[in-house]
């Protein structure tokens, strides 16, 4: 009895340990907003598309971000295309897992989904490069 005590005394005082170390830890959370941090998808404000597998997007007018896409989506250069996002528990972005996008011509109610596998937070210098027409 008094090694199974042992036992979960050591078990707790390890979790005890683990959560503490995880709270010290600073969370990517969108204060600051510094790209390469999390940001909320309602600050999500603007995107354009230089190809299929590539999207520019601007968060709260001064952070951007290059989306990478796993395959092409040929609709992101659509003249009418509009992106929907969707969220699934916090509605914050850090990485590229957190994306739920698709996208959509038009008024129709069909979308088709676009994986991203990538995001990069750019620089003052990246985002100075974007040619104008592909600046969001």
């Amino acid at each position: 009895m008094t090694r199974i005590f042992a036992i979960s005394a050591a078990m707790m005082l390890a979790t005890g340990l683990a959560t503490g170390a995880a709270l010290a830890q600073p969370a990517d959370q969108p204060a600051g907003h510094t790209p390469g941090k999390c940001f909320y998808v309602n600050e999500f404000e603007n995107w354009k598309a230089p190809d299929a597998k590539t999207i520019y997007i601007r968060v709260l007018q001064s952070d951007y971000y290059r989306l990478d896409l796993s395959a092409a989506c040929p609709e992101l250069l659509m003249p009418d295309s509009h992106l929907v996002t969707h969220t699934r528990g916090p509605d914050t972005v850090c990485s590229p897992v957190d994306w739920d996008l698709k996208v959509s011509i038009g008024a129709t109610r069909d979308s088709v989904p676009c994986i991203v596998k990538a995001m990069t937070p750019l620089s003052p210098t990246d985002v100075a490069a974007i040619p104008a027409k592909y600046k969001p």
